[in-house]
Order: C-alpha cells, then structure tokens, then sequence
C-alpha cells in the first residue's frame, strides 16, 4: 500500500458563485453528478457542516460513505473523505476548489485526491476516479452550467 495522488482540473463557462452554489452542497451531487442516484447526510445534520456524513448510491448500486472534513466559502473549496466504498482504497482524502479567472465570467476547477491502495490496483483505481468521477462530474457540472 503506499500513496497515489490524483489531479483534475479544467476552466468552467460560468461565475464562480454560480458554480459554487451547485457544488457546495455536499448533498447535492445527484443533482449534478451522473455516477450518482441519490444521496443523504446521516444524522439530519446539515449538509455544511463539517464532520457530515454522505451516505449517497451510484448509478451501479454501489453504497458510500463520505465526510467533509473542510470547507470554505472564503476560498470557494471542501475536503472530504471516504469512509466506506466498494473501491479498495485506504486513507481517501479528495478536495475541490475553486479559482476566479479574471479574464470572461469564468472559473477555473481542480479537484485533487490522495489515497493508498495495493499497487496492483494503483492504475485501474487512479483511472477510474479521475476519468469516470472527477473528469465525468466536470463535464456534467459544466453542461448544467449552459446557458
């Protein structure tokens, strides 16, 4: 086991308030994320707070659970966690953030993650979650976006 890191960014065609008001919702990936069917924060706690769990099902049935360990309206980001997947990967920490592009009504996205996993895994996982789950809700969160 030992650490992968995993990066993925690209420009947005909208404000970065507007893109921030969809994703700031830790509950709201399946309003936005096709991987996602549905979604729930355990314990009727809101869905900013930090230390909520999302306890949310993919497309294929797969449960998981998720913590948000930060998250900033000042720096338009959040940090979360996984603590449960069907995935074989340990100590799961991925972040989303924001940044204005001063040039257009444009932002620019990174979404990162850190995880470890057995290093026969390491290049289907690291694919996996960059092209099916960062790269794909990047492309749905900027079609939402169209005018």
């Amino acid at each position: 086991m030992y650490t992968n890191k995993i990066y993925v960014s690209s420009t947005i065609d909208a404000d970065i308030e507007r893109v921030w008001q969809i994703i700031r919702d830790f509950n709201g990936m399946p309003l936005w994320h096709p991987l996602i069917q549905d979604s729930r924060i355990e314990n009727d706690y809101p869905s900013d707070k930090i230390g909520c769990v999302r306890n949310f099902r993919t497309q294929g049935g797969d449960r998981i659970r998720e913590q948000l360990l930060a998250q900033s309206d000042y720096d338009f980001s959040f940090t979360y966690g996984i603590l449960e997947s069907g995935m074989e990967v340990t100590d799961y920490i991925a972040s989303v953030r924001l940044l204005p592009i001063t040039d257009g009504n444009r932002c620019f996205l990174e979404w990162t993650a850190e995880f470890a996993c057995a290093p026969d895994k390491k290049q289907e996982l690291c694919q996996f979650i960059a092209q099916n789950v960062f790269q794909a809700g990047i492309n749905a969160l900027k079609k939402k976006l169209q005018p």
